[in-house]
């Protein structure tokens, strides 16, 4: 990993799953990686909607990914069926309130 990436990317055991973050923040860089290439949300708007975080973390956070996309994008799928499966087994109270309501 660069020196760069290395002042802004950490990975603590316990934290985030072990999964890469922002260096002392619990956004993740697959998080990152979700906002800028799934949802295509520039920097600037990642930045404005978590102002914790600088434009360098973000870039930092593309280049970690970039670096290890495999790996990053068989812990986003990974997530994904596990979210999948606990809907599943656990609905919104909201939305069967909603459909019993007949909405």
């Amino acid at each position: 990993m660069s020196e760069i990436v290395v002042q802004h990317i950490e990975i603590t055991p316990g934290v985030c799953g072990g999964r890469p973050r922002i260096a002392g923040r619990r956004i993740r860089v697959q998080d990152i990686a979700v906002w800028h290439e799934k949802l295509s949300m520039s920097v600037d708007e990642i930045v404005s909607a978590y102002p914790t975080i600088t434009p360098a973390d973000v870039h930092a956070a593309l280049a970690y990914y970039w670096d290890n996309r495999e790996a990053i994008e068989k812990s986003i799928a990974r997530e994904r069926r596990s979210l999948g499966a606990s809907k599943r087994h656990h609905p919104s109270r909201i939305l069967e309130k909603l459909r019993a309501a007949g909405k």
